[in-house]
C-alpha cells in the first residue's frame, strides 16, 4: 500500500508514478479536534502559534493522521514558557508576543489592539522589539512531529501572515494602506523587519526536513483583490523572490506552496513567475476560481491544493454533493496530476465530524474505483 508521503509526493511530481488514489489534507477547528479525540481516544496536542489562528494549522497532527490526512503540518509556536496575558480590557482578550490584544470569537481571534498602532516614523519601529524567532522552544512541536510522521506522511511548515498581512496586523489594516499607499519610508523599514522574520522562521523549518513552506496571505475579498495587482507586483512581488530564492537555494527539492483567500486569480502567473509550485486554497464562488479555467490556463505550471467549498457545501451536509463535488474537482483539478484536495480553509464547527468523515471517503473512494474522470 502506499504511503501518505509517497502519494503526496507523486501527486505533486517528485516522485515517478501516479498516485493511488488524490492526496487529502484538512485542519480542524477546535471544537471538532476535541470530538474526534474523543471518538479516537488520542489527547489532542495544542501547538499554540505565535499568531493564535494558526494554531490550529499546526496542531493535532495524531488526530488527523489517525482520520485520513496524507499531510502533517508543522510551525513555529510561542517560545518556552510563554504565556499570553490577559489585557486590561478583560472579556478573554489577551496580548501575544507582538503585544496584539487577541479577542477570540466563535470563528477566529480578533486583533482588537494594534501593537503599532500609534507608529508614524522609523523612529517608533526602533522603539519596538520584534520577537525573537530563534526563541528557545519555537521548533519543539514541528521537531516532535516531524520525527513522528515525517517518514510516512507528507510535512508541510506553515508560515502563513507571510508579509502583508502579518505587518498590517500590527498597525492596522487601514493605517497601513494609506502609510503603504502613500510610500511612507518606515513602512518599508516594517515590511523589511516582517520579511526578516518569516525568512527566519521558514528557513528553520527547511533545515528540519519539511517536504513543503506553506507562505501566503489573505490578499482577497469575495470579489477583488485588497490592493491592486500592480500595487502587489512592485511592492510585495520582490519581497517574495527574495525569500523564495533563500527557501530554494537552502533546499532545491522543496515545494512552496502560497495561500490566499479571495479573488486572487490576477496574481497566479506571477505566483508561478515566484517559483510557487503550489496555489491554495483555490477558493470555490469568487471570480476566477472555476476549475476548468483554472486547469486549462494552468495545469502543469502550478499545482492546486484546496477547492473544496466549506461555506455552502460543507456546513449543507449533502452526502450526494459532497461526493460529486469532491470526484468533480479531481476530475479536472487532477487531470494531469498535481491535485492535493482539502477543504478551502479550516474546517470550522458548522461542518459536522460525519460531513468531514464523508468527504474523506469520497476521496479514497475515488482511488479504490479508478474513476477514469477522477485519476489520470
Amino acid at each position: 500500500m502506499m504511503s501518505s508521503r509517497e502519494r503526496t509526493l507523486r501527486a505533486f511530481g517528485k516522485l515517478k508514478g501516479k498516485p493511488d488514489r488524490p492526496p487529502f489534507q484538512f485542519d480542524l477547528c477546535r471544537s471538532l479536534t476535541e470530538e474526534f479525540g474523543r471518538r479516537l481516544g488520542i489527547v489532542p496536542e495544542y501547538a499554540l502559534s505565535y499568531y493564535e489562528d494558526l494554531t490550529y494549522r499546526i496542531s493535532a497532527n495524531a488526530i488527523r493522521t489517525a482520520l485520513g490526512s496524507d499531510c502533517v503540518v508543522v510551525g513555529a509556536t510561542v517560545p518556552r514558557g510563554f504565556v499570553p496575558k490577559a489585557a486590561p480590557s478583560g472579556q478573554g482578550v489577551t496580548v501575544n508576543e507582538f503585544g496584539m490584544w487577541m479577542k477570540p470569537t466563535a470563528l477566529y481571534t480578533e486583533v482588537v489592539k494594534c501593537p503599532l498602532a500609534e507608529a508614524s516614523s522609523e523612529k517608533d519601529l526602533a522603539a519596538w522589539t520584534f520577537p525573537d524567532p530563534y526563541a528557545p522552544g519555537r521548533f519543539e512541536a514541528a521537531r516532535r512531529d516531524i520525527d513522528r510522521f515525517g517518514k510516512d506522511f507528507f510535512i508541510i511548515g506553515d508560515v502563513e501572515l507571510s508579509l502583508f498581512e502579518l505587518a498590517w496586523h500590527l498597525v492596522g489594516l487601514e493605517k497601513y494602506l494609506i502609510a503603504f499607499s502613500m510610500e511612507e519610508a518606515w513602512i518599508e523599514t516594517l515590511n523589511d523587519m516582517v520579511e526578516e522574520w518569516t525568512g527566519a522562521l521558514a528557513l528553520q523549518l527547511v533545515s528540519m526536513g519539511v517536504d513543503a513552506i506553506w507562505l501566503g496571505e489573505d490578499l482577497g475579498t469575495q470579489t477583488s483583490m485588497l490592493i491592486s495587482p500592480d500595487m502587489w507586483r512592485e511592492r510585495l512581488k520582490p519581497r517574495y523572490a527574495r525569500l523564495i530564492r533563500r527557501l530554494k537555494r537552502a533546499n532545491p527539492d522543496l515545494l512552496v506552496a502560497f495561500h490566499s483567500d479571495g479573488a486572487v486569480a490576477p496574481l497566479i502567473d506571477d505566483f508561478i513567475e515566484l517559483g510557487v509550485d503550489i496555489y491554495n486554497p483555490v477558493q470555490p464562488n469568487v471570480p476566477g476560481s472555476d476549475p476548468e479555467e483554472l486547469q486549462r490556463a494552468y495545469g502543469g505550471r502550478i499545482a492546486f491544493f484546496g477547492g473544496i467549498d466549506q461555506q455552502v457545501l460543507l456546513p449543507a451536509g449533502d452526502e450526494k454533493a459532497i461526493r460529486a463535488e469532491a470526484a468533480r474537482r479531481v476530475g479536472i483539478m487532477g487531470r494531469n496530476g498535481g491535485y492535493l484536495l482539502a477543504p478551502a480553509h479550516i474546517v470550522q464547527a458548522d461542518v459536522s465530524p460525519e460531513t468531514l468523515l464523508c468527504l474523506r471517503d469520497a476521496v479514497n473512494s475515488i482511488g479504490s474505483e479508478k474513476a477514469p474522470s477522477a485519476l489520470p
